[in-house]
C-alpha cells in the first residue's frame, strides 16, 4: 500500500535546525508537502539549486525520496554530470562496474559525495534511471572562448552525438538577466559576456534535449532534474528550451536560496536556513 504524501515526506524529514519555509507562486506560506503533491501530477520538476547550499540539498533528498515512494515512474537528471559518461554511468547503476570506476570516468563535482551521491544511490537501490544532462565542459569552454555557438560546426559527428542538433538563440529575457549578472564584464577581449552567454546558452540547450530526450524515452515517467537555480528560475533558461522540444510537458519550477524572493514563473520558492 503506498503511503499518503504526508506521511511520506514525515519518513525522510530534515534536522530541526534545516527546516525551511516555502512559498507558493503568489509567495504565500505553504510546505513540502504541496511541492511534492504539484510535482506528482507533473512531467518535470526543476530543482533549482544553489550549489554550496546544505540545506537545499536536503531539501533536494527529501522531495526526490517521497517522489519515488509513489506509484509511478521517476526518472532523476542532473546538471552535475555530462552527457559523454552516460554509458559509465547507466554501467555503474546496472551493478556492472564499481563506484570507482563510475567515479573515476564520471568527473563528479567536488561536492558530489556530500551532495549528489546520496541521490543517486537512492535511485540505484530502485533500479531507476539517471540521466547525465548536461553538456561537455571541454564544449561549454570551446564556445565561451571563440565566442559563439558557430565553433560546434567544427567537431566531429562522435563529438557532436554530446550535444543538441540544435541550439535557439537564449531569450531576450534570459539575456538580459545574464548581461547584469556578469555585470562589468568586457565586450571584445578576452572572456567577454556574448561568449559566456553562448556557454551558458549551449548548457540550458542540452539540459532541455536530454529532458525532452527522456520524456519520448520513459511515457509517464516523472523527470526530476537538479540545476544551478539561474537555469530554470523564472522559467528561463531550460524551461524555455523544454517548451519548444516538448511543448505539452507539464513543468513545475522550484527555486532554492537562502533567502529567496519569489520570481514571476516560479511555482514554488524554498528559502533554506543556513
Amino acid at each position: 500500500m503506498r503511503l499518503p504524501l504526508a506521511m511520506l515526506i514525515a519518513t525522510v524529514a530534515l534536522a530541526p535546525r534545516a527546516q525551511p519555509s516555502v512559498l507558493d507562486a503568489n509567495g504565500q506560506s505553504t510546505t513540502l508537502d504541496a511541492v511534492v503533491e504539484a510535482a506528482a501530477t507533473a512531467d518535470v520538476v526543476f530543482l533549482g539549486e544553489q550549489h554550496d547550499d546544505s540545506t537545499g540539498h536536503a531539501v533536494q533528498r527529501q522531495i526526490l525520496q517521497a517522489l519515488v515512494a509513489l506509484d509511478r515512474p521517476v526518472v532523476l537528471a542532473l546538471e552535475m554530470v555530462e552527457t559523454d559518461v552516460q554509458t559509465v554511468l547507466d554501467e555503474y547503476l546496472a551493478g556492472l562496474v564499481r563506484e570507482r570506476d563510475w567515479l573515476a570516468a564520471g568527473r563528479p563535482w567536488s561536492n558530489y559525495d556530500a551532495d549528489y551521491r546520496p541521490l543517486v544511490e537512492t535511485m540505484r537501490a530502485q533500479g531507476r534511471p539517471v540521466v547525465a544532462a548536461n553538456a561537455p565542459a571541454r564544449y561549454v569552454s570551446l564556445v565561451s572562448r571563440r565566442g559563439g555557438l558557430a565553433v560546434l560546426d567544427s567537431l566531429s559527428e562522435e563529438a557532436r552525438a554530446w550535444l543538441p542538433p540544435t541550439v535557439a538563440p537564449p531569450s531576450d529575457a534570459l539575456a538580459a538577466n545574464f548581461t547584469d549578472l556578469m555585470g562589468g564584464m568586457p565586450h571584445g577581449a578576452g572572456p567577454t559576456v556574448e561568449g559566456m552567454l553562448a556557454a551558458q546558452n549551449l548548457r540550458d540547450a542540452t539540459m532541455a534535449w536530454r529532458i525532452a530526450e527522456t520524456l519520448d524515452a520513459h511515457p509517464g515517467a516523472l523527470v526530476v532534474h537538479l540545476n544551478g537555480s539561474f537555469h530554470s528560475q523564472g522559467r528561463l533558461g531550460i524551461p524555455e528550451h523544454l517548451a519548444r522540444l516538448a511543448p505539452d510537458a507539464r513543468v513545475v519550477v522550484v527555486t532554492m536560496a537562502p533567502d529567496g524572493t519569489p520570481t514571476p514563473g516560479d511555482d514554488f520558492t524554498v528559502r533554506t536556513a543556513r
